[in-house]
């Protein structure tokens, strides 16, 4: 069975294709568009349709709309409300409705051959869940999705046996964790449904000293529910403009509002984990499931003994999730096999961008000893290598690379990237050595937990060492990623050190790096030394002598 998947009514736009049960493509419509988040500069921003991303997607496997047997849409209207009758203020919402709707007729436009009876409408939570706990590679497990909204809900509880969910619980809107999280977002002066992240960065530099207020706000129900009533952010800490510094309150209740999230995940996780016969694995999806901190705090204080998360854990990740569950009515499913899951390009097509490009390059015996020899002179090095990442973590194969041992690292990096001075940059170790400097969930591959950096590294390591102690880890199995696992090995060799430093390869408001000529305009407008293009190097003393 050929189906494919499309996410296309809130933000991510996205596209993937499962054939037969197994997982081929998949891809976020930002990669081509150039557009973060699928957003355009109009009233209604959140509407693109992934045309390119799912033309993409079919010929990766020679197909034509019309050869696939179904399209699964990552959102059903008829289980929607008007968003006034739910609590919500949304002035967009009938024209996001109607869209939802003509989506069929949409996508037969965007995708000429495409018999529109062939569109499915999935649930948005359905489709949540399926990227977690069809992709996973836990055939029983418990899921949990936390988000903003789908159609009527916020949040999803249920049950995996043999990839068949059932579901335990939802929680009705207008109670969401999601939206609760995207308010502050937006009162600290980041944009809402994009930078919640940035809100979890900063809770580390603060203390919860209003998280009894927002408690009595926000706090589970003990029922596999909870509740979120309005808050009002100025009577705590005043609302910071856009690019505005910031203060100690508004730290303060970042961290407040972290604790309280975190409070509601673990009591929901309980109840999950009761309700689902003490299963042993949670996977997570949905927005919320991107806060790492959260994630952590749930793997050490809640019942299940194993939590995986889906790194396209956000809304992009509802369109592998909506082919999966079509997919699931006809046959057995399988894992991701990856989550490089996007674009890539042979050796002889790089070199011949370089070429047509009149670009100086390279082509050492092995890439990854010319950039661990880099690394080690401290130069900063853009890594783009296979196929590109599914999700918003730069997983090694669109990352920008560093030095460890120098603190000023961080700020040079946050610089080259134009991002706040609090935003952290990753540790990428071999998942053999991860224990010896990292205490927390491992492996953990997809970059969705953090770890205590053990107290003999903390110096050793500083560019990576947060606020708090802590490190946002990336495993490599050496299996998995043999260049990458080469390159740090490479590193260690030289320095001491098994850990390199991995960020995304991208600058403030872009999408990751994509494709080769993303990353040689990246390389040409930020102070990047050495850039690595499949097997060949550029070095920007040559392309700029």
């Amino acid at each position: 069975m050929r189906v494919l998947g499309v996410n296309a009514l809130f933000h991510d736009p996205s596209a993937a294709l499962v054939i037969d049960g197994h997982t081929i493509a998949a891809a976020e419509e930002e990669r081509f568009t150039r557009r973060k988040h699928g957003k355009r500069p109009v009233p209604f921003s959140a509407w693109e349709l992934p045309e390119l991303s799912a033309r993409w997607c079919l010929e990766q496997a020679g197909l034509t709309p019309a050869d696939l047997d179904a399209v699964a849409y990552s959102y059903d209207p008829a289980l929607a409300r008007p968003a006034a009758d739910m609590g919500l203020d949304d002035p967009f919402d009938p024209l996001r409705q109607d869209y939802a709707r003509r989506a069929p007729g949409f996508l037969a436009e965007a995708l000429p051959g495409l018999d529109p009876e062939k569109v499915r409408f999935v649930p948005h939570h359905a489709a949540h869940a399926a990227s977690a706990g069809q992709a996973s590679p836990h055939p029983d497990c418990a899921v949990l999705v936390l988000d903003g909204r789908g159609e009527c809900a916020s949040h999803l509880a249920g049950r995996y046996v043999d990839r068949e969910l059932t579901v335990l619980a939802a929680q009705e809107l207008p109670h969401s964790l999601g939206l609760f999280y995207e308010d502050l977002t937006e009162h600290l002066g980041f944009l809402r449904s994009s930078d919640e992240f940035k809100v979890m960065a900063l809770a580390s530099y603060g203390e919860p000293r209003y998280a009894d207020v927002l408690r009595e706000r926000v706090h589970g129900n003990g029922d596999g529910g909870f509740t979120t009533r309005p808050v009002d952010w100025a009577t705590l800490a005043p609302r910071r403009e856009p690019g505005a510094g910031w203060t100690r309150a508004h730290a303060d209740l970042a961290a407040s509002a972290q604790a309280c999230l975190e409070d509601v995940v673990l009591d929901l996780a309980w109840w999950l984990h009761e309700r689902s016969a003490g299963e042993e694995v949670l996977a997570l999806a949905g927005g919320v499931a991107l806060n790492c901190v959260a994630n952590t705090r749930l793997h050490r204080e809640g019942p299940f003994a194993r939590i995986w998360v889906q790194p396209a854990a956000g809304d992009a990740g509802t369109a592998l999730g909506a082919a999966l569950h079509v997919a699931r009515e006809k046959e057995p499913t399988r894992a991701m096999p990856t989550p490089a899951l996007g674009r890539g390009w042979s050796d002889e097509e790089l070199r011949e961008v370089l070429e047509r490009a009149s670009v100086p390059y390279e082509e050492p015996d092995d890439i990854a000893e010319t950039v661990a020899e880099t690394l080690a002179a401290d130069g900063v090095v853009a890594w783009f290598q296979g196929r590109s990442e599914y999700g918003p973590r730069a997983l090694g194969h669109r990352s920008l690379l560093a030095h460890p041992g120098y603190a000023a690292n961080l700020d040079r990096l946050n610089a080259v990237k134009g991002r706040e001075e609090f935003r952290p940059v990753a540790p990428m170790v071999l998942a053999s050595r991860a224990a010896e400097l990292f205490d927390g969930p491992l492996p953990s591959p997809y970059m969705l937990f953090v770890h205590d950096v053990a107290e003999a590294w903390r110096e050793r390591v500083p560019a990576v060492v947060h606020v708090d102690g802590t490190a946002r880890v990336q495993t490599v199995e050496a299996d998995e990623e043999p260049l990458v696992a080469r390159m740090i090995e490479a590193f260690e060799r030289r320095t001491g050190i098994p850990v390199v430093v991995n960020t995304s390869l991208n600058t403030a408001g872009r999408p990751m790096v994509d494709t080769p000529r993303d990353a040689l305009e990246c390389f040409g407008s930020a102070p990047v030394d050495l850039l690595a293009l499949g097997p060949f190097a550029v070095r920007r003393k040559a392309v700029f002598a």
